[in-house]
C-alpha cells in the first residue's frame, strides 16, 4: 500500500472559531479524565460553541517510541503532515503507566450546569486533522487476549485516507507489506466525551461510566448529541479518543485512530426538563435524527445488556407514556441492542430506538 502524501494538508494548531481550544499541555490530560477538583481550562455559558482540536494517542505512545515525527515517517508521513501538537504534547507530558493512553482536552466549565442536570453536548462538525490513522492492537487486551496480537510485540496497522465517488475513505493493507487493499467508509466520531467525576479522584480514561468518558458509541457522527447526567457544578466537559472509523465492538482493541477538529455545543438541560423529556438518565444517552440512543455499561455484558434495556424502558415510559410491560414488548419486536465496544474494561451495549416509531 502507497501513501502519497502529496495530495493533502494537515490541520495544525490554531483556528479563527469565536472559541477555540486547542490541546497543549495545559489544556490536556494524558491518560486520566477530569474530577470534581479540577479547574476549568475554559469557561463558556449554556448554549455556546466550541471548536476543540482533539489529539489520538497513536504515535504518542512508549511502545510506539513515543516520538509520532519518527514513527510516521516509518509509513512515509513527511514531518509537515505530523501535527505539532502531537510532537509537543509526547515531549512535554508525563503519562504515568498505569494510566489509560488517551489524551483528554478540557475541562470546559459550563457556567450553571448542577447535579441532577443534564449537559448536551451538540456535534456541530468534525473535521479530519490528518490524512491517515493507526489501529493497534496490544497484548492483554482486544476481543481475543491471549490469541492476539500472534507476535511478541504490539501491532500497530497504519491507515491511509484515500478518496472514493467523491467521498473519504479508510485503506487498509490485506497482509503486511501488500499493496492489495481494503477500503472502507469514514465515519469520524469522538470516542471520549464526558463531564467531571465527583470527588478528587481522576479517573482512569479506558473504562467509561456514568460520567461518560470513553463510551465508543460510533453514531456520535456530526448531526448528533449526547446528553450525561451531570456529577459536579459546571459540569466540567471534556473530549479525546478521536476516530475516523470503528465497527460495534472495537474487537482489536482501537479502531481507526485518528486527530479530529471538533466544532461542539455545550447546553445544560434543567433537572425538570430532563425528567419529562428522558425520565431519569443514570449515564450516557445519544440522540440522532432517527434514534434515541440509551447505554448500558458493565465489566459483564449480559448485565450491561440489562441495563441497556432498564435504560431503554425508562426512557420510553418518560418520553412516551408508554407503560413498562408494552415497552419491553416494543423493545424486543422493533429495537436493536448493539455492542459499543467490548475492549474497555467496562464493555457497552447501545440501543437504536426509532424516534419515527412514535411520530403519532
Amino acid at each position: 500500500m502507497r501513501f502519497d502524501p502529496s495530495r493533502w494538508t494537515a490541520v495544525q494548531p490554531g483556528s479563527d472559531a469565536a472559541v477555540y481550544l486547542p490541546s497543549t499541555p495545559d489544556t490536556v490530560l494524558w491518560g486520566r479524565l477530569p474530577c470534581g477538583a479540577d479547574e476549568p481550562v475554559l469557561t463558556v455559558d449554556s448554549g455556546d460553541v466550541v471548536t476543540v482540536d482533539a489529539l489520538s494517542h497513536e504515535g504518542l505512545l512508549p511502545d510506539q517510541g513515543q516520538d509520532p515525527l519518527a514513527f510516521f515517517a516509518r509509513e512515509g508521513v513527511p514531518a509537515e503532515l505530523v501535527l505539532e501538537d502531537a510532537v509537543r504534547i509526547a515531549a512535554e507530558c508525563t503519562r504515568d503507566e498505569a494510566d489509560g493512553p488517551h489524551v483528554v482536552t478540557g475541562p470546559i466549565a459550563v457556567r450553571g450546569a448542577q447535579p441532577g442536570d443534564l449537559l448536551r453536548i451538540d456535534v456541530l462538525g468534525l473535521e479530519p486533522r490528518v490524512p491517515y490513522g493507526v489501529v493497534s492492537n496490544r497484548h492483554g487486551r482486544g476481543a481475543l487476549p491471549g490469541e492476539y496480537p500472534e507476535g511478541a510485540e504490539p501491532v500497530s496497522v497504519f491507515a491511509a485516507v484515500d478518496e472514493r465517488d467523491g467521498a473519504l475513505v479508510g485503506v487498509l493493507p490485506r497482509a503486511a507489506g501488500s499493496d492489495a487493499v481494503v477500503r472502507f467508509p469514514l465515519a469520524p466520531f469522538l470516542g471520549i466525551m464526558g463531564v467531571a467525576a465527583a470527588g478528587d479522584e481522576r479517573p482512569h480514561s479506558v473504562p467509561p461510566g456514568a460520567h461518560g468518558g470513553n463510551i465508543d458509541v460510533n453514531l456520535l457522527v456530526t448531526g448528533t448529541a449526547l446528553l450525561l447526567p451531570v456529577q459536579v457544578p459546571d459540569a466540567l466537559a471534556y473530549v479525546g479518543d478521536p476516530h475516523f472509523a470503528q465497527g460495534d465492538g472495537e474487537v482489536a482493541l482501537t479502531a481507526m485512530e485518528a486527530s479530529l477538529r471538533a466544532t461542539l455545543r455545550f447546553s445544560v438541560v434543567p433537572r425538570s426538563a430532563a425528567l419529562e423529556e428522558y425520565g431519569v438518565v443514570t449515564g450516557p444517552l445519544v440522540v440522532t435524527p432517527e434514534y434515541l440512543v440509551p447505554t448500558g455499561l458493565s465489566e459483564d455484558l449480559d448485565e450491561a445488556v440489562q441495563h441497556c434495556v432498564r435504560a431503554a424502558i425508562e426512557l420510553l415510559h418518560a418520553r412516551f407514556g408508554m407503560d413498562r410491560a408494552n415497552a419491553l414488548a416494543y423493545l424486543s419486536a422493533a429495537t436493536d441492542f448493539d455492542i459499543s465496544q467490548v475492549v474497555d474494561l467496562v464493555k457497552g451495549v447501545h440501543a437504536r430506538i426509532r424516534i419515527a416509531d412514535f411520530d403519532a
